[in-house]
């Protein structure tokens, strides 16, 4: 497909590697990176404080290093044994809480203190003006600049669609970054936080390969510009009814740029920790940057999985999520999919900057977007999101010939489509039936992206097959073609077009 084959040629995919997503790369760490030659110290540090509102206590908050995880008593103190590879100490923010924040960057931590073997860290929390159990989130994945244009675009489009839509919900809605917020340029960070802030929303972020150090020696000091700006690179809040967790996913193998999806032992081990907290049958959202699984492998008949592209050791993952209701939120291929495991599902978005700022559309033909949902109680419903589009908007129709290997054939890209959605087609008003989904290019990101049609920007970007592509063969005597895409919600969507 395209360019696919020179790249396996390469290594670059099916080996570990793919473009455009695995180019450059780095992981997140498990302790802080000692200085070359010298052993990490191991001294005792112990932690004490109190989570609190307006001094009164707050109990049971669970406090962690990364490592170990206490909770307050009944009168918001807690003590925790630490040592001096710790970085942060932070809470696991309660529900009914608001969620302190610097312009819209979450503060739920406080760095240690190097060469003390004592520290106090308090915490002052809020309590919300309403209850949460109804509540939205949003998943912005892959802001991705490399350039001051890029970040424009960022602040001009992107952030300002985003506030828009935030003013329809209320002040219980928060956001997530789903890594990749900058791409490679440490100093964009900034350009960033500016956009953070212009929403108005709370955010709080996860680290992508885009965003670590690419001169760490290891996998352990690759994430040191990224904890300087946001904190630790996995814990746990809470709103409402639902248990939120970050997780950071991309291992580093060394220099030059490489990673694979991977959760560490100690992330491992501290979210056993972190979901002994939580009772049974809850629904439990976990962001990470790497998709835990995908179907790139089934679409484009790879030998082995990307190593680059899925978290290798998911098995574990999907153990711990067993007793609960799991979602699982992820980006990094800058495309839509969704992918059920059992108890998990799986939400795979499509980029903010689309195909890396080329053009308005991801690789799969989803707009640049990201995905919204809409809690109450345990139950998420969902939808996506496309900048400078209302919610309606939802599929986009291609007349006959759009497509070279069905050329008598209309087709349909539903972005946000899953086995539960129904793609019905009706010709001159009367109804037809359902589309044939089947595996393809999307004709719009052939157009732009294949070919001597090669964006300028980024001359290695192109179309990737996609699963959600639907296809109908009208008759000569067709005047009208409407397409009705319901989804598992029961929200119908239309598109019409003259034939």
């Amino acid at each position: 497909m395209f360019r696919r084959k020179f790249l396996q040629n390469l290594g670059l995919v099916g080996a570990g590697l793919s473009l455009p997503f695995a180019p450059t790369a780095l992981a997140a760490d498990e302790t802080p990176a000692a200085p070359s030659g010298q052993p990490l110290s191991l001294a005792p540090l112990t932690i004490q404080g109190k989570v609190h509102q307006n001094g009164t206590g707050i109990a049971n908050v669970p406090v962690t290093d990364g490592t170990n995880i206490v909770l307050t008593d009944k009168t918001g103190k807690y003590t925790l044994q630490s040592n001096a590879t710790a970085e942060f100490v932070y809470i696991s923010i309660p529900r009914g809480y608001a969620f302190p924040h610097e312009k819209g960057v979450a503060q739920f931590f406080r760095p240690t203190k190097p060469g003390t073997d004592k520290m106090t860290a308090d915490f002052a929390l809020q309590k919300l003006a309403g209850d949460d159990t109804k509540h939205a989130f949003i998943v912005w994945a892959d802001p991705q600049m490399i350039s001051k244009k890029d970040c424009q675009e960022l602040l001009t489009s992107s952030a300002p669609d985003l506030k828009k839509l935030a003013a329809r919900y209320d002040a219980n809605t928060f956001a997530i970054g789903c890594g990749d917020l900058v791409w490679d340029k440490h100093e964009l960070f900034e350009d960033y936080k500016k956009a953070v802030e212009t929403t108005g929303l709370p955010f709080f972020q996860v680290i992508g390969n885009h965003d670590m150090d690419l001169t760490a020696r290891a996998d352990e000091g690759s994430a040191q510009t990224f904890k300087s700006l946001f904190g630790p690179t996995y814990y746990s809040f809470n709103r409402g009814e639902v248990h939120y967790v970050v997780l950071d996913d991309v291992f580093f193998i060394g220099p030059p740029k490489k990673y694979i999806g991977y959760l560490t032992e100690r992330q491992l081990q501290w979210l056993e920790q972190d979901l002994s907290h939580v009772k049974p049958g809850t629904t439990v959202v976990v962001a990470l940057h790497i998709p835990v699984d995908s179907g790139d492998q089934r679409r484009n008949k790879l030998k082995e999985e990307p190593l680059g592209g899925v978290v290798s050791n998911r098995a574990e993952l999907y153990r711990l999520l067993k007793p609960y209701t799991a979602h699982i939120m992820s980006g990094h291929t800058h495309i839509c999919e969704k992918v059920f495991h059992e108890n998990t599902t799986e939400h795979i978005h499509g980029a903010v900057c689309g195909a890396w700022w080329t053009g308005p559309i991801c690789t799969d033909g989803a707009p640049s977007g990201y995905g919204v949902y809409e809690v109450s109680g345990g139950e998420l419903k969902w939808y996506y999101k496309s900048v400078g589009h209302d919610r309606q908007h939802q599929l986009r129709f291609y007349p006959k010939g759009s497509v070279t290997e069905h050329p008598d054939d209309i087709v349909a890209n539903v972005w946000n489509w899953d086995p539960q959605w129904k793609i019905i087609w009706f010709e001159n008003g009367v109804r037809q039936g359902e589309m044939q989904q089947q595996i393809g290019f999307d004709p719009l990101a052939v157009q732009l992206q294949a070919g001597e049609n090669l964006p300028a920007k980024h001359k290695w970007v192109e179309p990737t097959l996609t699963d959600h592509l639907f296809f109908a063969r009208p008759s000569k005597d067709a005047k009208e073609i409407r397409i009705e895409a319901t989804d598992r919600f029961g929200q119908v969507y239309r598109e019409t077009i003259a034939v």
